[in-house]
């Protein structure tokens, strides 16, 4: 492999001025001189010391030609090729070969493209017939980095992303050493990170850095913050950390209320870290812990400016310390690290992850969910909140490996991720309690309606009784399908949702509030005219998990010390007490109002909508996971009749809102109590007129009179 241009143009008899018998001699030297090797696909020649690379690795298509301009004749051979193969000609017969036959099969790496080479640079098997060894002379490849010889060039990319994956991205060739990439400086939320300029492609950097996630760091940092006001200080962890973004927003804000550890497993982030703390004024206290030793480095004392970073597997370092608030964000989903998550985490603690995975919980890949959540789900009009159901359903199960059931504190599903964040309550009947709210959920795939399976293990005869709609009964075959399973119980925590919102104020968090006061709705199932952030009646009676919380309008006799379980079991029967003076949970799921239009009619505004189904007697607020969905406790029949009563006919444009014709079975509703009216009216005239012919023609006419008022 270590031919340089020179050598190669010896081999190719370019350089006539060199007897043919010296380069006979020189051949012959040379093939004495040569090891014998074993016939693989990669041989590796790969030294220690920097040299020029090969005449086949370019970056561009005139580079090639540039080396058969060598020549002054007319015809040009081809630099890549043996004469015996390739024999000299015009330049434009010569571009057509270099493209053709080595730059569109080339392997592109940093700028470079490694051509296929025909050259004998590579030994290849003996053949019986003497004269075709050189007709079949090797084609191959050679490796930019390590000066490797690969015959396939699927080999070639394997073995490219071989090396890329043990992070040997640098060539041992003096003119293909990349210099250092500049850093960029991002700064979010008044914290500085240095990042690098492919930051927004997680397979390809060390410091992956999504700006668009800007929204969920926010909330995740509103939640710390309402657990740092609850005690002090806590010991939290960033499990994934990349630049460190999220830790030294904690650190940079809630100073000495939080002790952070920001953990990586891999060395060039853990650089990076490192860097970005120091250009934030943070002290590290560096903890590296490898297979064969541990080394602690402390670069000042422990206080609120301080933070640990570790480099370890995340399970790993959830298995040796306890944390009281936890967050996983790997790149995908978080199931493998929730048995660890949970096993460690404090009583009362919060541990919040972030799955990225939407493919597989949006139901894109339903073989991936199954595999990896053990849920079977199919794509629905409320499929954002099936996959928030999805993650929470795995989460309940971990904790409940670990005799710990959890309350759901938030659970938000948006473009690119589902954020879930669980309050942890230690002890077997916790756990049960969680457990149980885990059902299936049966779903109608005529009109999508949906009901979670009620509790007990006996075998329903027609489980499709459960639904409310009568698709089974009218439709041939099987109309509904069995998904699961899933969370059944809440989604948010209203008390806790308040506090967030309080924190997002205090800070200036200003992109978190708009979707915490759509979150503090849908939990309380209301509107945002009726919404109110400071109610003094709601924060006097935060109670969360079991336990109370401390306000800013509760007194000190009313707030509960963490830690002690003498407090807990004092007050566990006023909390009981208590949970019936709260409002209902917010209904499962939601309808979008585009989903049960009605073909040929226009719907009414969704705020107006919301009204009607409000003034019928429902319960009903908007949801975050739809902008036109309505989450409601009325049946699906119920919501269409409303929203057919309050449609008009496209073809009517200066229409008012108001009552139209229902068709099909809502209609037949109606018309039963007036036609029977109309039966009454008339015998009563006809009792009064003596003549049954008036008493017919009002029973004929009288409803066409109706339906058209």
């Amino acid at each position: 492999d270590g031919l340089v241009v020179s050598e190669k143009m010896k081999s190719s008899n370019i350089d006539v001025k060199i007897p043919k018998s010296e380069l006979e001699a020189e051949e012959k030297g040379a093939e004495e001189e040569r090891p014998r090797e074993s016939d693989s696909n990669i041989l590796d020649v790969s030294s220690d010391y920097p040299r020029d690379k090969h005449i086949s690795i370019q970056r561009h298509l005139a580079d090639l030609e540039k080396l058969a301009d060598l020549r002054e004749d007319e015809r040009k051979p081809c630099p890549l090729c043996p004469e015996e193969k390739f024999k000299a000609c015009y330049s434009h017969k010569l571009h057509r070969h270099l493209q053709n036959l080595h730059w569109k099969v080339s392997v592109e790496f940093e700028g470079y493209r490694m051509c296929i080479c025909h050259l004998s640079c590579r030994p290849v098997k003996p053949n019986l017939v003497g004269d075709q060894t050189l007709s079949k002379m090797g084609a191959h490849y050679h490796c930019i980095i390590c000066s490797a010889t690969i015959v396939r060039r699927t080999d070639m990319i394997g073995h490219i992303n071989r090396h890329v994956n043990k992070g040997e991205t640098e060539s041992r060739f003096i003119t293909v050493r990349a210099p250092k990439l500049p850093y960029e400086v991002m700064k979010e939320s008044a914290t500085d990170v240095q990042v690098l300029p492919n930051h927004s492609t997680p397979q390809k950097t060390d410091s992956y850095f999504n700006p668009k996630m800007k929204l969920n760091r926010q909330l995740i940092f509103c939640a710390l913050a309402v657990l740092a006001g609850e005690r002090k200080p806590i010991e939290c962890l960033d499990a994934f950390g990349a630049t460190g973004i999220m830790g030294l927003q904690w650190a940079k804000h809630l100073r000495s209320s939080v002790k952070v550890t920001i953990n990586d497993c891999n060395e060039n982030s853990v650089t990076m870290i490192k860097e970005n703390c120091h250009l934030n004024k943070m002290k590290v206290k560096l903890n590296i812990r490898e297979e064969d030793n541990d080394e602690t480095v402390g670069n000042g004392e422990e206080n609120g400016d301080t933070i640990e970073v570790t480099k370890m597997d995340a399970n790993v370092v959830m298995h040796l310390r306890s944390f009281d608030f936890i967050h996983l964000d790997p790149f995908g989903t978080s199931v493998n690290y929730l048995d660890s998550a949970f096993r460690n985490v404090r009583n009362l603690g919060i541990v919040s992850l972030t799955s990225t995975d939407i493919s597989s919980l949006y139901a894109k890949a339903q073989h991936v969910a199954l595999r990896h959540y053990g849920c079977n789900i199919v794509r629905t009009e409320y499929y954002k909140e099936l996959a928030a159901r999805t993650v929470i359903a795995a989460v309940t199960r971990a904790a409940a490996r670990c005799n710990k059931g959890i309350e759901v504190l938030l659970a938000v599903a948006l473009e690119h991720s589902v954020l879930v964040v669980v309050r942890v309550l230690r002890g077997p009947t916790p756990a049960d309690d969680s457990a149980k709210k885990v059902r299936y959920l049966i779903h109608c795939q005529w009109c999508e309606e949906r009901v979670f399976q009620k509790e007990g293990n006996m075998v329903e005869e027609n489980p499709y009784q459960q639904l409310p709609c009568d698709c089974h009964g009218s439709m041939p075959g099987k109309t509904a399908v069995l998904l699961g399973p899933l969370w059944s119980g809440a989604l948010f925590n209203t008390g806790f949702l308040r506090r967030m919102l309080m924190e997002a104020v205090q800070y200036g968090l200003d992109e978190a509030q708009p979707l915490l006061k759509t979150l503090v709705c849908e939990a309380e199932c209301t509107t945002l005219k009726h919404f109110s952030t400071h109610s003094p009646g709601d924060e006097n009676k935060q109670e969360e998990c079991g336990v109370y919380i401390r306000t800013p309008n509760a007194s000190a006799e009313s707030c509960l010390v963490h830690g002690k379980r003498k407090s807990e079991e004092v007050l566990r029967g006023a909390v009981k007490r208590q949970r019936a003076e709260h409002s209902a949970e917010h209904p499962p799921f939601y309808y979008n109002i585009h989903r049960h239009s009605i073909k040929g009619m226009n719907m009414p505004k969704l705020n107006k909508f919301l009204s009607y189904l409000s003034e019928a007697g429902y319960r009903v607020s908007r949801t975050h996971f739809d902008p036109m969905g309505v989450r409601t406790n009325a049946p699906l029949v119920q919501f269409k009749t409303v929203l057919m009563k309050y449609s008009a006919p496209t073809y009517v444009g200066a229409q008012a809102e108001g009552s139209v014709h229902l068709p099909g079975e809502i209609q037949v509703r109606q018309e039963i109590p007036a036609a029977a009216a109309n039966k009454v009216e008339a015998a009563e005239l006809a009792e009064d007129d003596k003549s049954g012919v008036t008493a017919a023609m009002l029973t004929q006419s009288y409803p066409t009179h109706c339906a058209a008022d």
